[in-house]
């Protein structure tokens, strides 16, 4: 028998490259550092709000953000990734013949006091739901195998891994299929 995970009702709202509202930016930062409270003194994480300024302003930028009324619990954000670009093109993987297009999910998180709830699997799903792309990536702090298993029970297998900034984790590079 399964564990049973309880699922919160979460309201999930929608937002996109050239319409987000403001205080947009202010509140994926307040999230994050309620998410990643214990690792601020980390040059890296002090590093989100510039992520944030550069994924958000890409060409085809979605973000889900998770509501428990009007507290924000978590979001989801990525965008799609220009061809020649793809993080798994630094790995030995080749995508089937015709898989031509890949969105990158960026971040994933959710606040500590709302974690084990499957939020971020509604996150995830919501994120990806409507997408176009063949290919869906991610990276995983190669230090955190269980966030790893996690996502591969969504369907995404390790192909590589790699670090793309000299102060940042050494990461697992994940890709799902979207075409599946």
């Amino acid at each position: 028998m399964e564990p049973s995970v309880t699922r919160s009702v979460i309201d999930l709202r929608h937002y996109h490259h050239g319409s987000l509202p403001d205080g947009f930016r202010e509140l994926l930062i307040t999230v994050h550092a309620d998410a990643y409270a214990e690792a601020m003194d980390d040059e890296f994480n002090q590093r989100f709000p510039w992520f944030v300024d550069h994924w958000s302003a890409m060409d085809g930028f979605t973000c889900v953000v998770a509501f428990d009324g009007e507290e924000p619990t978590g979001f989801a954000y990525g965008a799609p990734l220009p061809p020649g670009r793809e993080w798994w093109r630094l790995t030995d993987y080749q995508p089937d013949i015709g898989y031509t297009s890949t969105y990158a999910v960026s971040e994933v998180m959710v606040r500590p006091q709302w974690r084990k709830k499957g939020i971020s699997a509604q996150l995830h799903e919501a994120l990806l739901k409507e997408r176009g792309e063949d290919l869906a990536v991610l990276l995983v702090d190669v230090t955190h195998p269980r966030v790893q298993d996690l996502y591969e029970s969504w369907g995404y297998r390790k192909v590589g891994e790699q670090q793309p900034f000299a102060d940042s984790p050494l990461y697992a590079v994940m890709v799902k299929d979207l075409r599946a």
